[in-house]
This record gives structure tokens, sequence and C-alpha cells, in this order.
């Protein structure tokens, strides 16, 4: 198991401690999930459950149908 040092300023390092008060989480252990989380390829399941959330949201042409029409554009 790799071993890190990190230094944080005072403001930071009472917010952290504040954050993990009564946790009963450990520094390493958060800032190792943290870790993990911020360079994970897949999204959080927390985000994954909202996939359907909003069933009434509506479709693009119905977002855009009281828009002007687009301008003509030049081909390239």
């Amino acid at each position: 198991m790799g071993q890190m040092t990190i230094y944080l300023d005072p403001e930071t390092e009472q917010k952290l401690k504040a954050f993990l008060e009564g946790s009963n989480i450990s520094k390493s252990k958060w800032i190792a999930s943290l870790i993990r989380e911020q360079t994970s390829r897949e999204w959080p399941e927390k985000i994954k459950r909202l996939a359907g959330a909003w069933n009434d949201f509506p479709e693009a042409e119905e977002l855009r149908k009281d828009l002007a029409p687009d301008f003509f554009r030049e081909p390239l």
C-alpha cells in the first residue's frame, strides 16, 4: 500500500475535519475514495439511477418549435 503526504492550509484542514466528524471514516480512506471516484471511467451509481427520472421532459423538436428557422449556412 502506497503512502503519501499532503499539505493542507488550515481552512481546508478544518473543513475536512468538520466533514468527517462523526462519520467513522479516516482521512486516508476518505481521500482514497475521492481519488477512486474522480478517476473512475463509469458514471457513479447515484447518477445511473437518475436515468428516466424526468419522464415528462420534452423532446428536442418540441423545445425548438417556437424558435425562428436557422440561418442559411454555406457549405465548407
